[in-house]
């Protein structure tokens, strides 16, 4: 990046900047071109941004405003445009992480059917880690997807996808060298003030960043200082600004986390599972939080459970529980959660006193809010998630009985164009597990749909999945979903409560949905974002559901099969709410 202040006349400084895979000599000559076009097509104005393949003017001082796009003129068939727009994001938003965390560029390309997409994403040099992610984050998710090529422009930033290398691959991998200022054309008679003035600008240049540098120490000694001071009666201020959530920002002090607990009292417990403990808490300042006192047998080290707090606590969205902090100290591991005050979805539904309160109307917003839910951790988070312990005691009620999807224990991360992910050690609840993990140990964002389906068939019947015991020839929720479908006699399933009070259509099109969720084939099953557009789109055909994971529990296991037979010496399952979820490395 260059700053380079324009003819006198013009009241202007720019910034030019080249793209991380041009050559120094193709830079030279694409900002030098774009200063003299600047000066021709603009003389007066103060404000310039112009863009070419090569190179980039703004001025110094403008910051994101309205986008450029360009598109491509091909577009996508409409039947592979939810897995190209998946696989277009999840490349680019890689690309931007990259791209933030280290020299302000990042490249990369991904396989779709029978062509290559290739993804590019840059910000200026000036902007800091967080500023740069922000500004691409930004660029991304405004680009169209229905394209084979798409180009995002915004002063700070820029986004662009291709189906062909638009990039010099070679040199985007490497190039990582200052870029010399641009070569003006010779005036003679103000060559002596030129060089007076260069000599002035490179004085400035050494001297700025050595004092730059000792302010930041002053400043993190101070910090560091300032912090060592803070007494275990200070209550807590929680952050809810995402970009500034870092480690030093979450950390709590476990003596304070003890007395808002009351020393973990046993009248302040709230609810217990295998990851260990739940209390609730109330700090000196009024603040409810939940606290989570994990078991002392996981076996994460400190590095790779504080990198798993702070990505959870950058998840923000109304139907996810928010993550406030943590502790790590005297042997104990600790997290911090907003206070929901209605516990969870299983305490309502399947308490008949409580039931009631749950009518059709609440039922169906509580199925949306947890599908959007979930939509954020595939598709709309900085990361795709995969949550892999979807259950109805996974779901908590707020205030206005909103579902909050909590207990990320067991989330998995996937990483770049990643789709799906093959383990040995399967952790979740029997009965919400998808077949191909169940038994092969594979999961994906599928496997958190069939998980979806079987709650929201829990939802409408009230009924546990695990609570059949072979009635009717039908060994679980599913089966007995299946067979009513079958038959003709779908509204059988609703809970008898609500089956005088809701709209018999809108129930049998949630069943429907259910159905289509816990199909046996991971390819059947629908995205959520498909999902969403069914709960919204009446007019939408949905296609017949085939037959479901699991169902009569006749699918054999093959001994051959490793990963199978690996399954039964490390499967770790519970059969109701008490689930494996120790904080797992990604």
């Amino acid at each position: 990046m260059l700053h380079i202040p324009l003819d006198s006349k013009t009241p202007r400084r720019v910034k030019a900047q080249t793209g991380g895979d041009v050559s120094l000599e193709d830079c030279r000559n694409c900002v030098t071109f774009s200063v003299n076009e600047s000066l021709k097509r603009c003389p007066i104005q103060s404000e310039v941004v112009l863009y070419y393949d090569k190179c980039m003017l703004r001025p110094c001082l403008l910051q994101m405003e309205e986008a450029q796009t360009m598109l491509s003129n091909v577009i996508i068939p409409t039947n592979q445009q939810e897995e190209y727009r998946e696989l277009v994001l999840s490349m680019m938003n890689n690309a931007a992480v990259e791209a933030a965390s280290s020299r302000k560029f990042g490249a990369r390309e991904a396989n779709f059917t029978a062509f290559k997409v290739y993804g590019l994403v840059q910000c200026t040099p000036d902007l800091t880690t967080q500023d740069c992610l922000l500004c691409l984050e930004t660029s991304n998710n405004q680009l169209p997807t229905t394209r084979t090529g798409a180009r995002i422009l915004l002063p700070s930033c820029n986004s662009r996808y291709e189906t062909y290398p638009f990039f010099n691959k070679s040199t985007a991998s490497t190039f990582s060298l200052p870029l010399p200022p641009p070569v003006s054309p010779p005036q003679p008679e103000f060559s002596n003030a030129r060089k007076s003035r260069s000599s002035s600008v490179l004085v400035v240049a050494i001297v700025v960043p050595v004092i730059v540098v000792v302010l930041l120490f002053i400043a993190g000694y101070c910090f560091l200082a300032k912090k060592a001071k803070k007494t275990y009666e200070t209550s807590p201020t929680f952050n809810h600004a995402d970009d500034l959530t870092t480690i030093d920002s979450l950390q709590l002090d476990y003596r304070t986390i003890q007395g808002a607990t009351n020393y973990f009292s046993e009248d302040n417990k709230i609810g217990q599972g295998g990851f260990g403990e739940v209390y609730k808490g109330i700090f000196s300042n009024g603040t409810e939080v939940a606290v989570k006192r994990l078991s002392k047998s996981s076996e994460q080290g400190d590095t790779e459970f504080k990198n798993e707090v702070v990505v959870v606590a950058k998840l923000q969205h109304r139907n996810l529980v928010r993550l406030l902090g943590f502790s790590l100290e005297q042997e104990e591991r600790i997290l911090v959660y907003e206070y929901v005050p209605n516990k969870s979805l299983n305490y309502f539904l399947f308490e008949p006193a409580k039931r009631g309160q749950l009518d059709w109307t609440r039922r169906y917003n509580i199925i949306e809010g947890i599908a959007r839910g979930v939509l954020y951790l595939h598709q709309d988070s900085r990361l795709t998630i995969i949550h892999r312990d979807l259950k109805a005691s996974n779901v908590l009620l707020d205030e206005n009985l909103n579902p909050k999807i909590a207990d990320f224990g067991m989330a998995r991360i996937f990483g770049l164009d990643q789709t799906q992910e093959n383990t040995n050690r399967i952790v979740g609840t029997f009965g919400y597990m998808s077949p191909e993990y169940a038994m092969r140990g594979q999961f994906s964002m599928k496997s958190d749909v069939y998980s979806f389906g079987v709650l929201v068939l829990e939802i409408i019947s009230a009924r546990k999945n695990n609570s059949f015991h072979e009635m009717d020839d039908s060994h679980d929720l599913v089966t007995y979903a299946w067979r009513l479908w079958n038959s003709g006699t779908a509204l059988d399933l609703v809970d008898p409560i609500i089956i005088g009070d809701c709209r018999k259509s809108e129930v049998v099109r949630c069943i429907h949905i259910g159905l289509l969720c816990v199909q046996e084939d991971p390819i059947d099953r629908p995205a959520l974002s498909t999902i969403l557009v069914m709960f919204t789109s009446v007019s939408m055909t949905l296609p017949v559901p085939r037959r479901p994971g699991f169902f009569n529990h006749t699918r054999p296991i093959d001994p051959l099969d490793s990963d199978q037979s690996t399954m039964s010496k490390s499967v770790a399952v519970s059969t109701d709410d008490a689930s494996v979820s120790s904080l797992c490395p990604r």
